[in-house]
This record gives C-alpha cells, sequence and structure tokens, in this order.
C-alpha cells in the first residue's frame, strides 16, 4: 500500500513553485499535500516580508493559510488571480488532469478558470500515459440526483462509487453535495468524456481538467522538473 509522496520531493516542488510568485499578487491556494506544502513554503516568504494574498480553495487550505499568516479574501472580494497553484491526482503528457481527491474540485476549477496562470505541483508518481489509470474520477453531485447520476455514469461506462468517511457516513463536500468516485478503464478521450459527464443532470462538476494546466511542476526525490504543453 502507497504511503503518499515523499515530503523531501514536496518540499522541493513547493519551493519550485515560489518561482513564479512576486510582491502584490493575487494567488488561488489549492487542495491537497502538494498545495499545503507549497502554502506552508508561501507562509515563510509572507513572514519574511513578502506581500500576495489569496483564495483558498477549501476550508482546510483557509485554514492553514491563516495559520501561516497569509492573508485571504473572499472569492467575490476578488478579480483575475495572477497564479493558481494547485495538486493532481494524474496527469497526461499533454497535461491533462484527474483532480478532486481531496474533495475540493468544484472550488479549485473556479478558482484555476479565473487565473492567468495554472500552477500545478506534483510527484512523480502522478504522471499517467491515460487518465483513468491511477485514480477514479471524483464527481460532485447534488444529495437528490445521486442515484440518477449513478445509472448515466454506468451508461458512460463509469464504475461510481459514493465516498464515505472513516466512520462510514457519506463525505460532504465544503458545498454540501456528495462526490461519486467514479472508475473508467483508460481514457482514451478526457475531454469529450468531460463533456458527457458535465451534460448529465444533478452533476455540479467532475474531476477531468483538460486543456487548463499552464505548467507541471515535478518533484522528484533530487531534482524537479517543469512540463508544458506543446503549442
Amino acid at each position: 500500500m502507497s504511503t503518499g509522496p515523499d515530503p523531501l520531493a514536496l518540499a522541493r516542488v513547493a519551493d519550485a513553485a515560489l518561482n513564479y510568485v512576486a510582491d502584490g499578487m493575487l494567488l488561488g491556494l489549492g487542495t491537497g499535500r502538494a498545495a499545503e506544502a507549497f502554502i506552508d513554503r508561501l507562509g515563510e516568504r509572507v513572514r519574511g516580508g513578502l506581500r500576495v494574498r489569496g483564495v483558498a480553495t477549501s476550508e482546510r487550505s483557509e485554514a492553514l493559510a491563516r495559520k501561516a499568516q497569509i492573508e485571504t479574501i473572499p472569492i467575490e472580494q476578488a478579480g483575475r488571480f495572477d497564479v493558481a497553484f494547485d495538486g493532481a491526482d494524474e496527469v497526461t503528457p499533454d497535461l491533462a488532469l484527474t483532480k478532486g481527491l481531496g474533495g475540493a474540485l468544484v472550488r479549485e476549477r473556479v478558482v484555476a478558470r479565473e487565473a492567468d496562470r495554472f500552477v500545478v505541483l506534483v510527484t512523480p508518481e502522478k504522471l499517467v500515459a491515460r487518465l483513468g489509470e491511477r485514480t477514479p474520477v471524483p464527481v460532485e453531485v447534488v444529495p437528490f440526483a445521486v442515484s440518477k447520476v449513478e445509472k448515466n455514469l454506468a451508461a458512460l461506462g463509469g464504475r461510481p462509487v459514493v465516498r464515505t468517511k472513516a466512520d462510514g457516513f457519506p463525505y460532504r463536500t465544503d458545498n454540501g453535495n456528495l462526490i461519486l468516485d467514479t472508475g473508467f478503464d483508460p481514457i482514451a478521450d478526457p475531454a469529450a468524456l468531460e463533456a458527457a459527464i458535465d451534460r448529465i443532470p444533478g452533476v455540479v462538476d467532475c474531476g477531468l481538467f483538460v486543456g487548463m494546466a499552464t505548467v507541471v511542476i515535478v518533484g522528484g526525490p533530487d531534482a524537479v522538473r517543469e512540463l508544458r504543453r506543446e503549442g
């Protein structure tokens, strides 16, 4: 069983991400272990005099940012973001992403769409040839529609399972919705599947993020590298 990403690799990728931060910026602060490592490192810079503001994509990241002494503002007070920083659960060579195992996919997409640059932070085990090889696709659903969404996801070839907490009760997002973690065979056309899932009534969003990442920073055990889309 996986023990998760190497903490040193996460620290390296977080440090590399700081190269995209300048004084006075408005930043999107993502959710998950890589994003949390970045928030921690950013807080060190803020306490050293860097002036930035951020909008967090989850209540957990909001609490971490405040603890790190990073100024946060509500999204309704934000204009365009200079950079949004976040992790991913899978990344393909053309920088298509699976996101949402941290449960914040809807807010993450809203912030990423409003950013001039979307910088994704991962460790090497997240790199895949095709989405669906490593993780299911999270689908956020309004509770009323769960049974119908399950049927429609199955018709697309999916294997949806309601996400539960350790106590066995359904997991609720910060938006009060449920998540269907939906397994697919390796996905040949993520953009087409994303569009098909989003058309299902009751779906709020799905974890396929296609054509959104500006750069992916990959933090390995000894070094970091950057991946960019061609064209």
